[in-house]
């Protein structure tokens, strides 16, 4: 009220004709909102958030047409050569080693086979271990049909098989297969199948139990580093104590038999192929599948 009155009184001192400066409202400072600080990324998921990527991986895997998973399934089964190649060749040429300790050259075979699971994951390639939990998962939370799990499952063991049985070939075909590696590759073919169905079925499911806890941990990693150790350490415990793993075996079985094992095709599908592929369907479904749907999905709501 003050500035108005003087305001007011000034014009009467102005001879008249004399412009005057406009008058400038006073100065009014806006303040900007600052948004609080992002979250740092997170370098590894809680278990839920994981089960539910690999639902999501499941639900992906159903749209892809049979032509994209079979490419992907080939791959991956090269990649399983790939790895199985690089131990059994490493292993293979260590015999004095072999005699006197044979404990190191387990351990040898065992830390080098898991590169194959971590081109296949980091590549998009598919195995048909990996697709027993993942595409079980999406089925028991409602994301996709029973069709589609049996039209992925089985388009992926076949691609597979194409790609061990290419890899096992190219390997004789280059001259790889010979002296030591040669013996080991024969001599692995005789153990594999030296056992009965059942105990090889119970192999079966602790193996692919391991194998997707390795699928599940390389998926809870947010970065390469995690992803290789959640990779290395369950799969080099499931060749370390001998397990059976379908895929690999898919590769190791006709390695053998072209190192002139003393067996047919039908005795390593009767002794070994078939009670392997049964037991780590069973441990994909049941066990990661079901069993992670009770503890962080459908099947566990309201228990």
């Amino acid at each position: 009220m003050l500035h108005i009155v003087v305001a007011s009184a000034c014009t009467f001192l102005v001879a008249p004709g004399v412009p005057m400066a406009p008058m400038r409202a006073p100065a009014v400072r806006m303040q900007t909102a600052v948004a609080p600080p992002a979250a740092p990324p997170t370098l590894v998921l809680t278990p839920k958030a994981t089960f539910e990527a690999l639902v999501a991986k499941g639900e992906a895997n159903a749209k892809m047409s049979n032509a994209k998973t079979l490419f992907a399934s080939i791959m991956g089964g090269c990649y399983v050569g790939m790895g199985g190649l690089l131990s059994i060749s490493i292993a293979g040429s260590m015999p004095g080693v072999a005699a006197a300790n044979p404990g190191l050259v387990k351990l040898m075979f065992a830390a080098l086979f898991p590169v194959n699971l971590l081109l296949v994951l980091q590549t998009g390639g598919q195995l048909f271990t990996g697709n027993t939990a993942t595409m079980s998962s999406a089925l028991i939370e409602g994301k996709i049909g029973l069709k589609s799990l049996a039209r992925v499952w089985s388009v992926s063991y076949i691609g597979n098989i194409i790609g061990c049985g290419l890899f096992a070939l190219m390997a004789a075909y280059t001259g790889l297969l010979s002296g030591g590696i040669a013996e080991l590759a024969a001599a692995t073919v005789v153990k594999k199948c030296s056992m009965g169905f059942f105990p090889t079925f119970v192999k079966a499911v602790m193996c692919n139990w391991l194998v997707c806890l390795a699928v599940f941990l390389a998926t809870q990693a947010q970065d390469m580093a995690g992803k290789m150790v959640g990779i290395w350490f369950p799969i080099s415990t499931f060749v370390a104590i001998g397990f059976e793993h379908s895929v690999a075996n898919l590769f190791l079985l006709p390695l053998g038999l072209l190192a002139a094992a003393p067996l047919t095709l039908g005795q390593t599908l009767l002794k070994n192929l078939i009670p392997v592929t049964l037991g780590n369907a069973f441990a994909g479904a049941v066990i990661i599948g079901a069993g992670f749907s009770f503890a962080f999905g459908k099947l566990g709501e309201g228990k």
